[in-house]
């Protein structure tokens, strides 16, 4: 019998947290639930999980700090967060500070468990990419191999995800790469799905890498297309 991936939900409404764990524990995950932001870090000081729920709202230490404390840590370890409806600053916010993908209240269960899924299907939680060099471009120099970037604005340690996604652009240079595609290989989700993380992380990469975040030029959107990467703009 195989051992049930440990999962931590921190929610503090508990009908919310009861159905949460009902549909959790249905599908074969060992689930622990907290309800503050002080204890979802002690759990996870002294017990290891495979993914972190955390809801945005909570009382006492907040989602976002909790985000960001556990993102000093663990780069590897991803966090589904849960935020109000309708409450666009709050899920930027929590991508941000390295959540790897969100979900609005209220949500649809079966949404729900294709994102957990998901975030869990992804083997480069457990397998670091496997690059030994740096790339440059601009003013930025990626360390790919200790996840590691020297910008203009000074030095960042990124997430396994957000160097997923830079190095999917990176091999693809100068080609347009579709939302289904990038949300395929980056998030796993399906080509079709309706989300606003993969807009919000490119909002992300832009602040981080770019001297003009509202004027893009390595960090393209192909109206109606998708995404594409330009290492030399054609200015320079």
């Amino acid at each position: 019998m195989s051992e049930k991936i440990p999962i931590l939900l921190v929610e503090d409404e508990p009908h919310i947290a009861q159905g949460l764990i009902y549909n959790l524990q249905a599908e074969d995950y060992s689930v622990s639930h907290v309800e503050s932001g002080e204890d979802a870090l002690a759990h996870l000081a002294a017990h290891p999980c495979a993914l972190l729920i955390l809801d945005l709202m909570l009382p006492g230490v907040d989602g976002l700090e909790v985000c960001r404390r556990v993102r000093e840590q663990s780069l590897q370890l991803p966090i589904l967060m849960l935020t109000a409806r309708g409450a666009e600053q709050d899920r930027i916010a929590g991508l941000s500070e390295g959540a790897d993908d969100y979900l609005s209240k209220p949500f649809n269960l079966k949404e729900f468990l294709l994102r957990v899924s998901a975030l869990l299907r992804r083997s480069s939680w457990q397998q670091p990419l496997a690059l030994n060099s740096n790339y440059q471009f601009g003013s930025n120099d990626i360390d790919l191999k200790n996840h590691q970037a020297d910008t203009a604005s000074g030095k960042l340690q990124l997430t396994e995800l957000e160097m997923k996604m830079l190095n999917r652009f990176f091999e693809n240079e100068g080609r347009v790469i579709s939302r289904g595609e990038l949300l395929k290989s980056v998030w796993d989700l399906e080509p079709d799905t309706e989300t606003r993380t993969l807009d919000n992380f490119i909002v992300r990469l832009r602040k981080y890498f770019e001297s003009d975040p509202g004027k893009p030029r390595h960090f393209l959107t192909i109206r109606g297309r998708g995404y594409r990467f330009v290492k030399q703009p054609e200015q320079e």
